[in-house]
């Protein structure tokens, strides 16, 4: 596909040109980034203020120790393509998918691994190989993680769309315990911490609904997905911004949504080639999104929701990512998806 069409939740819609580089408007409110090979995640360094892709390169269930991650700089500009790659050096890399960033470590989920990168120098750190003993004793298929999440506490959360599973990492052990496996779940894709209430969010791939976990392990579902509200096909993405906003990326459907804290649901961008594993930029106030088919990924400033603003106080280009933000809020929650 040579154009990625989006429309976004702004007076202006964008019609973006595929070439072989990083374009970065003059306000700098959107870059592309492409030459990607099936992008799956977008996530940013809350320390270093960079940014990280990985790129599948292959098939996504293929142990071909050919994947990668991108790194761009904090303005977003290409610094490496292959800033990590398979087979290079001492580094395996199947088929990155899901990412989170703790400290100066890049978790990335690559199969039935859970492999740690150092984000400066891109050397590994970890390589934990995560199995279910529920799985091996079903005959279940093997582990295949496909996003990671960190709740702020010293843990990560790791999905298994294909055992409809979530993993419990525990980062100062390096040892996993299975948190949850339930059909509810029905295919976990996208993960993610609720910054202010620390549940797990899970969307799903295979019925498009929306469920809350427990650190404990209980599934309870937020957005059903049935005859009558029929929103979602496949979910792949979830994050939330700092006003505690949802987003998630319908891949079949080409569409981001915003869910607000009242419910509330909204398009704010359609006919995307299918949208990947976004994440949400909170302290720039940005949505990352990768776009498997097109082998590329976008970065695009986020409008200010209006009771996100003192009443009197006028709105500005920065509501709309089109200059600098105002200066940063107080951290809260987990940061780096």
């Amino acid at each position: 596909m040579s154009l990625l069409t989006r429309v976004i939740s702004h007076p202006t819609a964008w019609l973006i040109l595929i070439i072989p580089l990083v374009i970065v408007s003059p306000l700098g409110a959107q870059i592309t980034v492409t030459d990607l090979q099936s992008p799956y995640s977008f996530v940013n360094d809350p320390l270093d203020k960079g940014y990280f892709i990985s790129s599948v390169n292959g098939e996504a269930e293929t142990a071909d120790n050919n994947g990668f991650i991108t790194k761009l700089d904090p303005n977003g500009k290409l610094l490496d393509l292959k800033f990590i790659q398979g087979g290079k050096g001492d580094v395996t890399l199947h088929a990155p998918k899901g990412m989170a960033v703790v400290e100066h470590v890049l978790y990335v989920s690559d199969l039935d691994t859970l492999r740690g990168f150092d984000t400066t120098t891109g050397k590994p750190v970890l390589a934990l190989t995560i199995r279910s003993p529920a799985s091996s004793q079903s005959g279940l298929p093997q582990t295949s993680l496909s996003d990671v999440t960190f709740d702020g506490k010293g843990h990560l959360y790791c999905s298994d769309q294909k055992a409809n599973t979530i993993y419990r990492v525990d980062l100062a052990t390096q040892t996993f315990s299975v948190l949850v496996t339930d059909r509810a779940l029905a295919g976990p894709s996208g993960l993610v911490v609720h910054p202010k209430s620390g549940q797990i969010i899970a969307v799903s791939w295979d019925k498009g609904k929306i469920s809350e976990v427990s650190p404990e392990g209980l599934v309870t579902e937020l957005f059903s997905n049935g005859f009558f509200s029929s929103r979602f096909q496949n979910l792949r993405g979830v994050d939330f911004d700092r006003w505690g906003n949802m987003y998630v990326s319908d891949f079949t459907t080409g569409k981001v949504w915003r869910m607000s804290w009242d419910k509330r649901f909204q398009v704010i961008a359609e006919f995307l080639p299918s949208p990947g594993d976004l994440s949400i930029d909170r302290a720039n106030n940005l949505i990352l999104v990768p776009y498997e088919l097109a082998h590329a990924a976008e970065m695009n400033g986020l409008e200010t929701p209006s009771d996100g603003k003192p009443k009197k106080e006028k709105r500005t280009l920065a509501d709309y990512g089109f200059i600098p933000p105002p200066p940063k809020p107080a951290a809260e929650g987990p940061g780096g998806k």
